[in-house]
């Protein structure tokens, strides 16, 4: 009986000789070989030059020998083989390595992605990307929270407001859970992003200004809830009792779009008082 690994293993070589075989040489402006090619696609020793290793390694791997690939040489072949974003998230799989992120982290929202939220209303809704920087919102969310499009740029993130924000910091009457849980969250994107220099300043910034983050960051607690529930104080709708999901899009997974709606009957109606 054939393992999960041997499976797994001759997957890899068979995805590997496929997306090669799928090439065509004179995309790559290759020289003209005198010797007819006998297989379509680009030989193994074009896609090893391409990717700066060794022949051997290619045909190795392409003959499932049980190699496990590092993430740099997964990434190599990825580029040489030109492989689409679902092609190199499926090779990094095989090779069961975590691929780094290929991009900046979006800084504004998609036109998609920013129409989703707005076609969302009544429920309150924002995009955020894995730092949780603000990148999108509804009149609901601004009116349950506040304007964001008044704050500086550098603000606009979840965190940021829930640590430093005057207004914001007193809204949530479980306030030390809601910190603690996005700590675990904000933890979990720093483990899956340690390339992002950005991230790594912000959480400085945030463990050498406030006692509480340094504290709850040291417990290293790592949890990523999709949903849940937050209890809100407003300074006109009362006390707010809400339930929340948070949704990653297929195609930008280091979003999340945070989706907010009553808990109870009495909280609905407050709501429906505030946003009309």
């Amino acid at each position: 009986m054939m393992t999960r690994t041997v499976h797994r293993t001759q997957e890899l070589a068979a995805f590997l000789r496929s997306r090669r075989e799928s090439l065509d040489p004179r995309d790559f402006g290759l020289p003209e070989r005198r010797q007819a090619r006998r297989t379509p696609g680009l030989r193994r020793e074009e896609v090893a030059e391409l990717a700066g290793i060794s022949i051997d390694y290619v045909v190795r791997l392409e003959q499932g020998r049980g190699l496990r690939p590092s993430a740099e040489v997964v990434e190599a072949l990825a580029g040489a083989l030109r492989l689409a974003p679902d092609e190199r998230a499926y090779l990094f799989g095989l090779a069961q390595q975590r691929p780094r992120s290929a991009d900046e982290p979006a800084t504004t929202a998609a036109p998609s992605l920013a129409g989703l939220v707005a076609d969302l209303s009544p429920l309150p809704a924002m995009l955020m990307n894995h730092r949780y920087d603000i990148l999108a919102w509804n009149d609901q969310m601004a009116a349950l929270l506040l304007d964001f499009g008044e704050l500086p740029p550098k603000q606009r993130n979840s965190m940021w407001l829930c640590l430093m924000h005057p207004e914001i910091r007193e809204r949530y009457l479980d306030r030390e859970r809601v910190v603690r849980d996005g700590i675990a969250h904000l933890r979990a994107a720093w483990a899956a992003h340690p390339e992002d220099r950005a991230l790594t300043d912000l959480i400085a910034e945030f463990t050498m200004r406030d006692e509480e983050f340094a504290r709850l960051w040291a417990e290293r607690d790592v949890q990523v809830n999709g949903r849940g529930s937050k209890v809100l104080r407003h300074p006109d709708a009362g006390v707010l009792a809400l339930d929340f999901e948070v949704l990653m899009p297929l195609q930008d997974p280091d979003q999340r779009l945070l989706i907010y709606r009553a808990a109870d009957e009495q909280t609905r109606l407050a709501l429906n008082r505030l946003f009309s």
